[in-house]
């Protein structure tokens, strides 16, 4: 029998030599360091501060390394640029540390590419070559702690820490009560990444302006054709969806110093509210009338300054009791009570990509087509858990259940019913007609249904939380912690793992999130006798396991 040992953490030399012997303790620690540093004098408005350690930090190796390490674990890490270029090992991670300088750099063009959008037409986004992701990136971690502090409180979009459960929620917060207000401007910005002024940008982005202006003017490549940008910030790149939150910031203030903060006596005349996620937005009012002539044309004159524009379609003026779409949800009152769904757009979203899976999936087996099928329905059903989703979820689940009995009678035309039932639903627990089927391996799988998701109301994050204030640090920490017991139902040696290490991997002693995903390490390898139980298995992120197998351990 084996015996289980203790995981050791790796030592590893002061000065590294390779990709694989960087301390990132070290390394975050550093960096983070310098974040909070900016922060506080961002805070104080001591710009000439916040520059001076904007450059320290950028200048920095550690940053460098982090910036390197961002862009070669994130979804996009496979795609390359107009150069071909990927880094994709560890010599080609560790040389590119070192390509990360200011001095004679000067970012290619983009590469063009579109994607559909709901609404049939097709959304351009431009990719940065691997080098240009790296410098955005780097600079990054210079620019964020400034954009979270001067950032607006009601702001929810591209923001760490916050999502769009807490903009529904701040939504409900203003809409809920009694005597809340009653009518909604519904805000669309048109063309939002493709339309803002590279000289606002330039002027009021606390950045390196040279860096800054070369990225706004380094064009893009289609059909082999170069082509200039003359405004807007590009889709795709690390660094614009900060850049356009900077430069939506400000409104809220705008509103407030014409109708009074929350709380006071004026606000209570005018219930003037903000919400925004990302380009989308919400302001309440006492009347149709406060909206349409005294905050419509504020807004206006805030986004012209910055070269935007309101779409008029889309810019609507509307009553909680008929109600309004907003980040995939409907809010609408029914007898004073807000209650907020998905919305029928959303739902017909959903069914209409099953649908595809479905009728493009008619040869596979079962258990293939339930692996397709079972990411989109957890995905959906986890984003609306938040809200009035018991009778969606309900209707989903019937939809779905007939297009899976449709694809078996299809495919066993010849067969009974109860043959085909036998054969694919089977009984588990109280529910007698769960689709199923047997990997190759010989496992089950079995499709989840919508309905058994726990509906919980959210927690809104607090208004002026940041993370690079420390006055916060326990308080996300606390959310963090709930946030993984919520999802992590049915996985609680995992959740354990995650606990036992309090939050953190052992290797790098920095949080483990479900942004930065997590392997579980066996301490005794299972080849060599090694077993499943708790006290064999240490939780690592990615580049920490792949560090440690690397050296060797």
């Amino acid at each position: 029998m084996s015996q289980e040992r203790k995981f050791v953490v790796p030592a590893f030399s002061h000065q590294a030599t390779s990709w694989h012997t960087l301390d990132w303790y070290s390394l975050e620690r550093k960096v983070r360091e310098l974040q909070v540093r900016i922060a506080k004098a961002t805070k104080q408005k001591q710009w000439r501060r916040v520059k001076a350690l904007q450059r320290m930090l950028v200048r920095s190796f550690a940053a460098k390394c982090l910036a390197v390490k961002r862009v070669t674990e994130n979804r996009g890490k496979r795609t390359a640029g107009v150069d071909g270029e990927l880094w994709s090992t560890p010599e080609s991670k560790w040389r590119a540390v070192f390509r990360l300088t200011r001095k004679g750099y000067k970012p290619k063009p983009l590469k063009r590419v579109y994607i559909p959008k709901a609404n049939g037409k097709r959304r351009p986004l431009g990719i940065p070559t691997m080098l240009d992701r790296a410098m955005q990136a780097l600079y990054l971690l210079a620019l964020e702690p400034v954009s979270e502090t001067t950032a607006d409180r009601n702001s929810y979009g591209f923001r760490p820490m916050r999502s769009t459960a807490d903009a529904i929620e701040q939504c409900f917060v203003n809409l809920s009560r009694k005597h809340s207000a009653k009518w909604v401007l519904e805000g669309d910005i048109k063309g939002c990444f493709d339309n803002i002024s590279h000289d606002w940008l330039l002027t009021n982005i606390p950045l390196d302006k040279k860096v800054l202006g070369k990225w706004l003017k380094a064009g893009f490549m289609e059909s082999g054709k170069l082509n200039s940008t003359d405004a807007g910030t590009p889709q795709g790149g690390i660094i614009s969806p900060v850049l356009a939150n900077m430069a939506l910031d400000g409104l809220e203030a705008v509103l407030e110093s014409h109708f009074g903060k929350k709380n006071t006596k004026a606000s209570y005349k005018t219930k003037v509210n903000y919400v925004r996620y990302a380009d989308d937005f919400i302001i309440t009012g006492i009347s149709k009338d406060l909206l349409e002539n005294e905050v419509k044309p504020l807004v206006e004159v805030f986004m012209a300054e910055r070269g935007l524009k309101l779409s008029p379609e889309k810019t609507v003026i509307t009553h909680i009791d008929k109600g309004f779409d907003f980040l995939g949800q409907n809010l609408r009152k029914y007898n004073d009570k807000l209650l907020i769904k998905p919305s029928r757009k959303n739902l017909r979203n959903l069914l209409h990509k099953v649908k595809s899976i479905v009728t493009s999936n008619k040869t596979v087996t079962a258990s293939m087509l339930i692996a397709l099928l079972n990411p989109v329905l957890r995905g959906w059903a986890n984003y609306h858990r938040h809200v009035v989703a018991k009778e969606t979820f309900n209707y989903v689940d019937y939809r779905v259940w007939k297009m899976l009995w449709q694809w078996c009678r299809r495919r066993h035309a010849n067969r009974r019913k109860r043959w085909i039932k036998a054969k694919y639903f089977k009984t588990v627990g109280k529910r007698n007609w769960t689709f199923s089927g047997t990997t190759i391996d010989g496992f089950d799988k079995r499709l989840i249904y919508t309905n058994d998701t726990v509906i919980k109301r959210h927690t809104k994050i607090k208004a002026e939380a940041t993370p690079y204030d420390l006055a916060f640090e326990e308080y996300f920490e606390q959310r963090l912690e709930r946030a993984w017991r919520d999802s992590m139902q049915g996985q609680r040696k995992v959740l354990m793992l995650w606990l036992r290490q309090k939050h953190c991997c052992p290797m790098c002693r920095q949080k483990i999130t479900k942004e930065t995903g997590w392997n579980i390490h066996h301490i005794v390898e299972r080849v060599k006798g090694g077993s499943d139980d708790l006290s064999n298995l240490v939780m690592l992120h990615p580049n920490c396991h792949r560090q440690l197998h690397a050296n060797g351990y």
